[in-house]
């Protein structure tokens, strides 16, 4: 089963075309990069996979479900991290989760065992009691990564999801989310930044509405470093 599959979709912001006949695909358990400068069109797809836009033509299917016809099956299979943090600052880590499960009507041991096994997964279990405001930025990543793992999705969309973050943190959260794909969890990466694509991964190139690129980065980049082939192909200046 395709973890995602996107076909034929444009959106357009009145005569400014954000996507133009996007089509690519995500198989199960797999971490696609979607690789684009800003402005490329990346949180526009995102929106349009969460459905918080709904687009005029084109096809998006969520693990096997059409998100037009089957909304709502759709969207259960989904886990989010936005790039802006959206985690109650006043909160625990531990509340922070509580609340997120009864939302997705989770309670009880059942609430508590999933809780406890997102923090170990994600290497946060000593972080609980603390505050999310006293948290530096890997750990709120973690900790939203973790909210998001809760209902156990098929698929998890991170957008920009180490903006703001030192190298040291952006590897240890790359590291960390190739290891759900490992674990079977079907991965889209958006990033602006080629240094967080692994040779082995799916790569998506998305630049002035339009994919350039669909492939392994080893074989898009050829011979070259992934980062100037990637300027190579958007005619950035290196």
């Amino acid at each position: 089963m395709t973890g995602i599959r996107v076909a034929n979709l444009s959106y357009s912001y009145g005569a400014k075309t954000a996507l133009d006949d996007v089509s690519f695909e995500v198989a199960r358990g797999a971490f696609c990069a979607l690789l684009g400068p800003n402005g490329a069109g990346k949180s526009t797809l995102f929106n349009l996979l969460t459905r918080l836009f709904v687009a005029p033509t084109g096809r998006i299917e969520i693990a096997g479900h059409d998100l037009q016809a089957n909304p709502r099956e759709a969207l259960a299979k989904l886990g989010i991290v936005f790039q802006q943090t959206t985690l109650d600052l006043d909160l625990t880590v531990r509340q922070n989760l509580s609340y997120f499960a009864a939302l997705h009507g989770l309670s009880g041991r059942d609430r508590d065992h999933r809780i406890d096994a997102v923090l170990d997964r994600l290497a946060i279990a000593d972080r609980v009691r603390e505050k999310a405001r006293t948290l530096n930025g890997g750990h709120r990543r973690r900790t939203e990564i973790a909210r998001a793992l809760l209902h156990d999705p098929a698929v998890l969309l991170l957008d920009e999801p180490t903006v703001g973050l030192d190298a040291a943190a952006r590897r240890d959260i790359t590291d960390h989310v190739h290891g759900l794909a490992s674990d079977g969890t079907t991965v889209l990466w958006a990033t602006h930044l080629a240094d967080e694509v692994a040779p082995d991964d799916r790569l998506v190139v998305l630049h002035q509405a339009k994919v350039l690129a669909d492939g392994y980065a080893k074989d898009i980049s050829g011979l070259k470093p992934l980062q100037q082939a990637f300027l190579d192909l958007t005619g950035a200046d290196a």
